[in-house]
């Protein structure tokens, strides 16, 4: 078995899928782009899904890249051996192409020939689905694994909670996977262990989606135009398996992180275990941080969506930095090395390196300030207290009120002789999470697989939008920084030092309603990069590969790059409506609009 570092396994999954008629795509944003089902990208599947709908990718039938994602439903189990927010997702794609048996056949010659990974076969262990009342027992792939020479006792058949992918949103493509496991070699948790337990003999490493329905608004599971092939491999834990690590912290990814982490808290990684969950955590959340930072569509620190999870992140890293002694506007230093490491494969890295590490420090200093108004809060709560125990209610208001963490609390409480009610904190908290999940779900419902008639037609009216803001403000600089459709609305944020003015806004809007009246068509070519810069295009040149983008052109109006839906006429959108202009965080602002129709 090869032990590769995380640039070399990188470069090894895009030249085998390259040798075998793959084209190299860049990595999406890690902001969903037009889609409020999610607040980052959680899957290699997520910018692809107009193209797993059916329609075609500038690039062909057959892709692979390295996708950037988060995904924060795991915060608390970072700490572990295999948890990461931030993370790598090798993947490669069939639209349309070939399906289960060909891509099997690519999974086991990567993950076993000696010319690329050369793993041993009896290392590895395979789930397939074993069926349901939505879709049949997936026999084609338990009998394709026996064919390339996988003892059949190294398959299970597994339950859709186990061995199938949903769609990203609520609705969209979606079908059974087969997924493969590396044998850790530890004990077994039991008799019943096996592949797919949650004990961690058996580290899963990769998994082929196939892609063959559509689950549609109401829990409907419809072919689809096309049968698609997703596959998803952790860069971070195959990595780890390569290099015999016992976690993905202790690879090369993380060495040079966690050894400045160690240089600036004077403390040993492995001291004990409160240093290893401690270490493991900065180095996660830190790197997570960089990442939303510095990504194209940029993320700043704020109390809502995606900025509440960064803050989030910051915060507990600040923590535990605490913890370990690490001194102030450190978390700077291993913000550095975090971008110098990664900068070479992601260059928004280095061109956003000033942001990010402003950003780091200024949340560190509101933080200490939060910190002292919570210890102030903290003696005006203890001085009112007829005995000594803190109950849950109040320990939660400190955390939900003041951001002061239970943790803290309950030092300082133990520091003074005081009992906290943590079961009671425990109770509140969830209470407040249920709350704010049926706020979340309201929100986050749609999508990009979402292209009604009435998403399609706002999705329009925002490339119209942007182009009008650039000619009223007269700034080129103007430039996408998220969106998020629905059926009603469209918010589009933006970079703009300061506030657009009424006069602007109705200039804008008068812009946007010429466009549509003209009703001119609505055209897309297919070009490279190179070729939408030259013709003028705006978007986001993310490719470093030289590879084609579709640039959608409306009259004289806009020509921008895009994937998502479309109107066939700009006569078609109806009439434009700014209804709401504000600050979304430092230099981006944020509008709100409609489209009616009389």
């Amino acid at each position: 078995m090869r032990s590769l570092t995380s640039r070399e396994l990188r470069q090894l999954y895009l030249d085998f899928f390259k040798s075998k008629g793959h084209a190299v795509i860049p990595s999406a944003s890690l902001i969903p782009e037009n889609d409020p089902t999610v607040l980052f990208t959680t899957a290699g599947m997520h910018p692809l899904v107009p193209y797993l709908m059916g329609e075609r990718h500038p690039e062909g039938k057959r892709l692979c890249d390295v996708q950037k994602c988060v995904r924060t439903g795991d915060i608390d189990e970072v700490g572990d051996p295999s948890h990461c927010t931030f993370f790598e997702m090798l993947g490669n794609w069939s639209l349309g192409d070939y399906f289960k048996k060909e891509s099997i056949a690519f999974s086991f010659e990567f993950l076993t020939d000696e010319k690329w990974l050369g793993i041993p076969k009896d290392k590895l262990f395979f789930t397939c689905f074993e069926g349901d009342k939505d879709a049949p027992r997936d026999t084609v792939s338990f009998d394709r694994w026996v064919e390339l020479g996988v003892d059949p006792s190294h398959i299970v058949y597994l339950p859709k909670k186990n061995n199938w992918w949903g769609p990203a949103g609520q609705t969209g493509p979606c079908g059974p996977d087969t997924e493969i496991f590396y044998d850790t070699g530890a004990d077994p948790c039991g008799p019943d262990c096996k592949a797919g337990c949650d004990c961690h003999k058996y580290l899963e490493i990769w998994n082929n989606v196939f892609m063959e329905y559509n689950k549609t608004a109401d829990g409907v599971f419809e072919p689809l135009k096309q049968k698609n092939v997703d596959t998803g491999m952790g860069l971070d834990r195959t990595v780890a398996t390569l290099q015999g690590a016992d976690s993905v912290f202790d690879t090369d990814a993380f060495a040079d992180i966690i050894a400045k982490i160690s240089e600036l808290s004077h403390k040993g990684y492995k001291d004990s275990g409160d240093t290893i969950k401690a270490f493991r955590i900065i180095a996660d959340h830190i790197r997570c941080a960089v990442f939303m930072l510095g990504d194209q569509r940029g993320v700043t620190p704020s109390n809502v969506d995606q900025g509440y999870i960064l803050r989030r992140l910051i915060r507990r890293s600040i923590r535990f930095s605490m913890q370990l002694g690490v001194p102030e506007k450190g978390l700077c230093e291993i913000a550095k090395v975090v971008i110098d490491q990664y900068a070479p494969f992601y260059p928004e890295l280095e061109q956003n390196r000033e942001k990010i590490l402003s950003e780091l420090q200024r949340e560190e200093n509101r933080f200490a300030s939060t910190l002292k108004k919570g210890i102030r809060e903290f003696n005006k709560l203890v001085s009112t207290l007829d005995g000594k125990l803190i109950g849950g209610t109040d320990a939660f208001h400190l955390y939900d009120t003041y951001g002061f963490p239970i943790e803290f609390t309950m030092e300082l409480a133990a520091e003074n002789g005081y009992l906290v009610d943590v079961e009671g904190f425990h109770a509140a908290f969830k209470a407040h999470q249920a709350l704010s999940q049926a706020g979340a779900e309201q929100r986050f419902k749609g999508g990009l697989a979402d292209n009604t008639e009435a998403t399609t037609a706002l999705h329009t009216a925002t490339h119209l939008m942007h182009s009008a803001l650039r000619k009223v403000l007269n700034d080129d600089s103007v430039a996408q920084k998220g969106s998020n459709i629905t059926p009603e609305r469209l918010r589009f944020d933006f970079s703009f030092p300061r506030k657009v003015t009424p006069d602007e806004l109705r200039a804008v809007e008068a812009l946007v309603n010429e466009a549509i009246k003209a009703d001119v068509p609505i055209t897309c070519e297919e070009m490279t990069v190179d070729e939408a810069k030259e013709q003028g295009a705006i978007g986001l040149f993310e490719s470093r590969y030289g590879s084609k983008v579709k640039v959608y052109t409306m009259g004289g109006f806009s020509k921008e790059i895009c994937g998502g839906p479309h109107a066939e006429r700009t006569g078609e959108l109806g009439t434009f409506r700014i209804v709401k202009e504000e600050a979304s965080s430092a230099g981006v602002r944020r509008i709100k609009a409609v489209l009616k129709h009389d």
